[in-house]
């Protein structure tokens, strides 16, 4: 079910509509990359940091990068699912998310590539939306 303000966009179409739909996502990005995520999810989505950094020393889980990863990738899924309505768009974006966050802790990309591929991902969920292409849910 695609949401009020994309279905608006998605009629108005064209250049105009994809760059709506398109800005209103990034909005959405920079809410979820920036005082969402915080310095907790930051830090502690990159599996080389070791848990005692926020623990007072003590170890937890080694698995608290994968808590913390996919907690953002959530938090940017369900940006894109309150601007488009789409579920379909919303687990594109956590999977995508997840993955492109991943390898940049891993250090394979830097920031500026990592933000290069989130807002080409938004345009392409915007060009979907305009373009109608069918989505399953």
């Amino acid at each position: 079910m695609i949401s009020d303000f994309a279905a608006t966009h998605i009629q108005i179409g064209g250049l105009a509509g994809t760059l709506v739909l398109f800005f209103a996502m990034v909005i959405g990005h920079a809410l979820g990359d920036y005082p969402l995520q915080g310095s907790f999810l930051a830090t502690g989505k990159n599996r080389h940091i070791k848990s005692a950094t926020f623990f007072g020393g003590s170890e937890i889980s080694p698995f608290l990068w994968v808590h913390s990863l996919t907690a953002h990738s959530l938090i940017q899924a369900g940006m894109v699912w309150i601007v488009t309505g789409s579920g379909a768009l919303a687990l594109a974006e956590f999977i995508l998310h997840w993955i492109i966050d991943f390898v940049r802790c891993e250090k394979w990309i830097g920031f500026s590539l990592d933000q290069a591929l989130h807002f080409s991902c938004k345009l392409i969920y915007a060009l979907i939306l305009v373009d109608g292409i069918p989505m399953p849910f």
